[in-house]
Parts: structure tokens; C-alpha cells; sequence
């Protein structure tokens, strides 16, 4: 059995986090965390999991005695010194913020305004199906966001191909209110949610230099992106449409593209030409789903994604890696149905 704690238990990534954690079959939970809940007992905050594991202030030295990994679910900012400090100890460290994301400090700086160093530890992106050779040798794995994952997941084979010739990809994305963690916040409440679609921070958002980071690398040349992200009226789920222009390949040359591209992925799947994916598809699973579609007239391509953004964008992928990482089959704890409807 491994032992395995969570830092920052009480979020919405760290209840998913503990609700697929318990029910694998090689880990047992040994150390949760809440800087809110301290003290109180999980099932104090969350009743529906009955399951009274006691809540702890970060104790790092405690965390190292007891823990073989730690998955820590903290704020941009929190989790780099703690994360640093349980590597040095020899412990494996996956991390849901954005501390370990970027290749390069001086862009994370950029965005998040701290100056963070990599030297000493080995670091990956922890997107799976792209860098799931680098993550078997990785001391902290840097979990992607859950937009950047629906996005590079659907738009790498066609940038790994080279048949995209341009430089700017188009990306609108709609997402669920439980991607904005779970908040107290107007701007989040029910009546400025509800029946309502809500556009924030339009070409500004943290997870853009996220995207090109990794989009550039599968087109080996610079690449950006604009996004509009989007406020939808439901709790989970993420729907991308992304616009690529001046691609020759006709549309089964692309979903042939595709499914060969992901023929060995447990998780994504390539929808038939027509099929439309829905995030009530992919509700409380690992899953994702591509289509692809052409308009001929104006030579665009149009790729769409679903992945539920708690799970396949946050913590479903965290334990996807954990899986590489300790060498497990890569669906142990995964293998759970969507809820429909």
C-alpha cells in the first residue's frame, strides 16, 4: 500500500481528490489536510462521505513521516516551498496549482508574480497521454489546468502532424461554476449564475501561457492562442471549440488522424464524424471526447472537447499520473462510469 496525503482536503479538487483515493485498491489516505477544517473531521464538512478522517494544519515533517506522496491541492503560491521541501525528503509530490506548470520560471513569474527555481528535482507537465514517459521518472508532477487540458488534448494530433501551418489558434470554452473552487463570492452566487453565460477574463486568463507552452512544443515553433473562457449555468463540466484555419486534410483524413492518434488511450475517445460531444457525457469521469468538423467554406477546422473539470481537469488526471508514477495500471480507481443524465 502507498501512503498518501492530501493538501487542502476541503476544496472541490481535494474531495474529488479523496473520493477516487478511497476507493483504490493500493492507497491508503493517511494524511488530509484544511487550513479552514483543521481539527474537525472530513465527514464534519462533507456528511455525504461518512468518512471521519481527522482534518490537519500542513505539519511538513509530519507529512514526511507519514505519507509516501502527497498530492497538495493549495492555492498558486502555497504549494512550492512545501512541495520542494517533501521532494528533498523523498517523497513524490503531484501538485494541482500552477506552481510546477511552466518550463520556464520567469513565465510563471510573469503571471503569478513569484519567483519560484526548479533546480534539484526533476519536474514534469503532467498531462498523461502526452508525457507519460517523463512522469515515470518525475519527483513532482505539475497536474495541468482544467482548461489547458481539454485544449491540448484535442488540438495535439493535428499540431504533432504538422498539417497546421498558421501560428494563432481560436479557443472558446465553456466551464461549470465548480471550476472557480469553492467560493463565496457574488460573481459565483446563484442569482448572478443562473440562466445566465458569463464571459472573464478575455484574453487574460493564467492558463493561456499555459496552452502555448505545450502547443508550441507539439508544433516545435511558437504558437498563441486567444481564449474566451466562459461562465456557464451548471457545476461541472468544460465544452472547448477550437478554430484552426488552412488545414488541407479532409475531415475523415482527420478522424482517421485521431483515432489513431488515441487508439491506446484508455480515456479519450474519438466521436464519429457528425457526433457532437456533451459534458453530460463525461459527469463525474476521466473521460474525454473529441469531434471534429470542416467548414468547407471558410476552410476552418473545428475541434471540440468535453472533459468533467474536476476529475479529467484536476484530480481524475492527478491520480491518472500517481498511477504512472507508482508504475499501477493506469485506470486503478478510474474505472468509473459517467452519471447520466
Amino acid at each position: 500500500m502507498v501512503r498518501v496525503g492530501v493538501l487542502g482536503a476541503t476544496g472541490y479538487t481535494g474531495l474529488e481528490l479523496v473520493r477516487l483515493l478511497k476507493r483504490h485498491p493500493y492507497v491508503e489516505l493517511t494524511y488530509l489536510s484544511s487550513q479552514s477544517f483543521a481539527d474537525k473531521t472530513f465527514s464534519d464538512v462533507y456528511p455525504h462521505t461518512k468518512f471521519d478522517r481527522r482534518l490537519n494544519r500542513i505539519d511538513p515533517d509530519e507529512i514526511a513521516d507519514k505519507c509516501d506522496l502527497v498530492f497538495t491541492a493549495l492555492p498558486a503560491g502555497t504549494s512550492y516551498e512545501i512541495a520542494v521541501y517533501l521532494a528533498e525528503k523523498g517523497l513524490k509530490v503531484i501538485d494541482l496549482g500552477a506552481d510546477f506548470r511552466f518550463d520556464d520560471p520567469e513565465i510563471y513569474e510573469t503571471w503569478y508574480g513569484q519567483r519560484i527555481d526548479y533546480k534539484g528535482f526533476r519536474r514534469v507537465y503532467g498531462l498523461t497521454e502526452l508525457h507519460r514517459d517523463e512522469i515515470r521518472k518525475a519527483d513532482i508532477v505539475g497536474n495541468p489546468g482544467c482548461y489547458p487540458t481539454s485544449v491540448i488534448i484535442a488540438a495535439a494530433p493535428i499540431l504533432k502532424s504538422g498539417l497546421w501551418r498558421d501560428s494563432t489558434l481560436i479557443v472558446d470554452s465553456k466551464s461549470g461554476v465548480s471550476g472557480a473552487g469553492r467560493s463565496s463570492k457574488l460573481d459565483h452566487s446563484f442569482s448572478e449564475v443562473n440562466e445566465a453565460v458569463k464571459p472573464y477574463k478575455v484574453a487574460d486568463h493564467r492558463h493561456v501561457p499555459e496552452m502555448e507552452q505545450e502547443l508550441s512544443k507539439l508544433l516545435g515553433r511558437p504558437t498563441n492562442v486567444v481564449f474566451t473562457p466562459q461562465l456557464v449555468p451548471m457545476t461541472r463540466g468544460i465544452l472547448s471549440c477550437i478554430y484552426l484555419s488552412g488545414i488541407e486534410a479532409s475531415l475523415d483524413d482527420l478522424l482517421t488522424l485521431y483515432g489513431d492518434f488515441y487508439k491506446n488511450e484508455e480515456f479519450v475517445h474519438v466521436l464519429p464524424k457528425g457526433v457532437y460531444p456533451s459534458t453530460k457525457w463525461v459527469t463525474g469521469s476521466n473521460y474525454v471526447f473529441i469531434s471534429i468538423a470542416k467548414d468547407e467554406r471558410t476552410k476552418t477546422t473545428i475541434v471540440l472537447s468535453v472533459i468533467d473539470n474536476l476529475v479529467k481537469g484536476a484530480s481524475g488526471q492527478a491520480v491518472q499520473n500517481m498511477n504512472v508514477l507508482l508504475r499501477f495500471d493506469e485506470k486503478t480507481g478510474l474505472d468509473i462510469e459517467p452519471l447520466f443524465p
